[in-house]
């Protein structure tokens, strides 16, 4: 995979008067983004001194981030890292991100077009196909075999 940078957060306005965020989280919990000490911020890089759980996700303070107004400023800023410093991962898992845009066939070989999203409804995670014509449809992941830079889905799902 490219090393792509990898949103793990957004930053959805600010917390106190000190220069704390607030964080919509797109990983597995605040003490993750502990791991990562940096993030960059839209071409600015933001050392993270402190994270914990609070309301809708987490609350963060960084050391380039003061005061009230600086932390407002950042409302709507994504966090990201490089995809290369994610955690290696086991056989059978995939991060999201990595799925994004993979060109995908059916499993009779007919090219079907490629992943634009991948959902979680409860009942396991199903990638969203758009075709070249811009129609769409969904498949769930146990029918998708990700091999070689792309997705291949069993023909019956592809209909």
């Amino acid at each position: 995979m490219t090393d792509k940078p990898v949103t793990l957060a957004v930053v959805i306005g600010a917390h106190g008067v000190a220069g704390e965020v607030r964080l919509k989280l797109f990983g597995e919990g605040a003490e993750t983004l502990k791991s990562y000490g940096s993030f960059d911020a839209a071409g600015r890089m933001l050392t993270l001194k402190s994270v914990r759980p609070g309301p809708n996700g987490a609350v963060a303070r960084f050391a380039e981030i003061g005061d009230r107004t600086a932390a407002e400023g950042l409302r709507g800023t994504e966090l990201t890292v490089p995809r290369s410093a994610l955690p290696a991962l086991g056989e059978g898992e995939y991060y999201h991100a990595d799925l994004i845009d993979l060109p995908c066939f059916s499993s009779d070989g007919e090219g079907l077009g490629h992943v634009v999203a991948v959902e979680n409804f409860g009942a396991g995670d199903i990638i969203e196909v758009e075709r070249p014509n811009g129609k769409r449809f969904m498949a769930p992941m146990h029918a998708v075999t990700i091999a070689d830079e792309r997705a291949v889905i069993e023909a019956a799902f592809a209909a």
